[in-house]
């Protein structure tokens, strides 16, 4: 790979730093090893999310609900990946470009801004870079190896992916038009915990509670916070697709 000598060069000699926008708005730039425990999941964006005409991306912003604030992303593969973080259980908070990480290449100074850094439930983080495989140059590859290295040197885990497969991403899309507080019926909850505490059909459990019409959006509302369950890479969720409890599960 096209500088790999700088590469470990660069990461014997722990010279990593980043430039960060904290909470307060104040750009930062600190060395990786003294600021590695910084709430990254809290921080501004680094650089911006700009539209024109004719751009081949799509960007925007998702309003998470698990940090109740709004998330920017450059792509319709990177709002998918917003939203797999926002929908698992483990990840307590996430930040898009959260910061830019430098280093010394073998060309001369390089830097790189991941898209995502998100925060676990047991604290540990997570830096995350969404591109095919397909669309991985050189320069991307050797961006990619440089921030695996950096993160294995603070404790943090590095992924790249191309986003979530087709089913499972179409799916959890559904069901994140659901993810509000407002859809939340604790009366409806408790009878959809007990109708579906054996795996049955979506619309006859709906059924057996009410009226569907009332019924499916708190159905969908627990499947988003997955207290209900459900085969959500197998098949496109549909009026037969077998759901049950948490507990019934097991």
């Amino acid at each position: 790979m096209a500088g790999s000598a700088a590469l470990t060069a660069s990461a014997a000699g722990s010279s990593f730093d980043v430039v960060f926008v904290d909470e307060e708005g104040r750009r930062r730039r600190e060395p990786l090893s003294a600021c590695w425990d910084r709430p990254f999941e809290k921080v501004l964006p680094v650089r911006a999310f700009p539209s024109a005409k004719d751009q081949v991306n799509w960007p925007g912003y998702w309003w998470s609900v698990t940090t109740g604030r709004h998330v920017g992303y450059e792509s319709w593969v990177e709002r998918d990946v917003a939203m797999m973080l926002d929908f698992d259980r483990a990840v307590i908070a996430f930040s898009s470009q959260p910061f830019w990480l430098n280093w010394a290449g073998g060309s001369g100074p390089r830097r790189h801004a991941p898209d995502f850094f998100a925060r676990l439930a047991d604290g540990g983080g997570v830096v995350l870079d969404v591109r095919p495989d397909d669309r991985v140059d050189a320069a991307a590859a050797e961006a990619f190896a440089v921030t695996a290295q950096a993160c294995a040197e603070v404790g943090w885990e590095f992924r790249r992916t191309g986003g979530p497969p087709t089913v499972l991403a179409a799916n959890v899309r559904w069901l994140a038009g659901y993810r509000h507080p407002r859809c939340r019926r604790p009366d409806i909850a408790e009878d959809l915990s007990r109708v579906f505490s054996q795996p049955i059909p979506v619309l006859a459990g709906a059924r057996e509670v009410g009226d569907p019409i009332a019924v499916l959006p708190m159905l969908y509302h627990l499947l988003w916070w997955q207290a209900l369950r459900a085969d959500l890479a197998g098949a496109v969720l549909g009026p037969r697709s077998l759901v049950a409890s948490v507990e019934g599960t097991g």
